[in-house]
């Protein structure tokens, strides 16, 4: 940190196992991941090519390159891999993955429907190759999934590998642990506290208020996802109660 100053709370250092930020990458370019990196970097402990922006991404191979010289892992979202499965293409995706460097996978269903045992044998088998982060719950806002149901599925996706799993929100942050509005349901995430380790567990939360909220419940190394690039300096700064949403959070009174 740049001055000496009291009541600052322990931060997780790189690489962190807990306290993770995961930015969501929707379209920079290779100077602008640079540029990102210069800033960023200390703050980002994993980068979301979001949703299938890969696959149209000019230059990918040294757009990815650029990020692991920053020894940043990264990997492609969801969606791409949903895709990639709904077209009978599994074994190319884990090749695509492997020929790129990738070491990261997220394996999910939001947009398909896969039987949850299937789900599971997928994250099992490419849990030997790849560190796997499984997304539960569904981007489609009229698909409610009941508290017990998201325990249930957590738990699974972890025992069958995955080293986190996601809670769902769509980069708007307006589906799944969320409203429409964005109001976080909190007796959803308090209930699924009760039985899934809050460190195993990485909350999209693209909006301000919803990163309060989580910062508020389970203290400044939550981990926290889809943060956007240009948003990760001012969320370290709240995460240890230098913005004035979380100032008190962490003085002694």
């Amino acid at each position: 940190m740049n001055f000496n100053l009291s009541q600052i709370p322990e931060r997780t250092t790189q690489p962190r196992t807990s306290g993770l930020t995961m930015i969501m990458d929707k379209g920079l370019s290779i100077n602008e991941v640079h540029n990102f990196m210069s800033v960023g970097g200390p703050h980002s402990d994993v980068i979301k090519l979001g949703f299938g922006t890969s696959f149209v991404t000019p230059n990918l191979k040294q757009k990815l390159e650029a990020y692991q010289s920053y020894n940043i892992p990264l990997y492609f979202g969801g969606t791409l891999f949903e895709a990639f499965l709904v077209r009978g293409q599994f074994d190319d995706y884990v090749s695509i993955c492997k020929d790129y460097g990738i070491t990261y996978m997220e394996v999910s269903d939001g947009s398909i429907s896969i039987p949850h045992t299937e789900k599971c044998g997928y994250i099992e088998k490419l849990a030997k190759h790849f560190t796997i982060l499984s997304e539960v719950g569904s981007k489609d806002a009229a698909h409610i999934i009941p508290p017990y149901k998201w325990i249930e599925l957590m738990r699974a996706e972890l025992e069958a590998g995955a080293t986190y799993v996601i809670a769902e929100a769509r980069e708007a942050g307006n589906v799944g642990i969320y409203r429409g509005s964005g109001e976080v349901r909190e007796g959803l995430v308090q209930e699924i506290l009760t039985q899934i380790p809050a460190e195993k567990i990485i909350w999209e939360a693209p909006q301000k208020a919803q990163q309060l909220y989580f910062l508020e419940l389970i203290g400044c190394n939550v981990n926290l996802g889809n943060i956007p690039p240009h948003e990760i300096i001012a969320l370290e700064a709240m995460r240890i109660g230098l913005r004035g949403d979380t100032f008190e959070l962490f003085l002694n009174k």
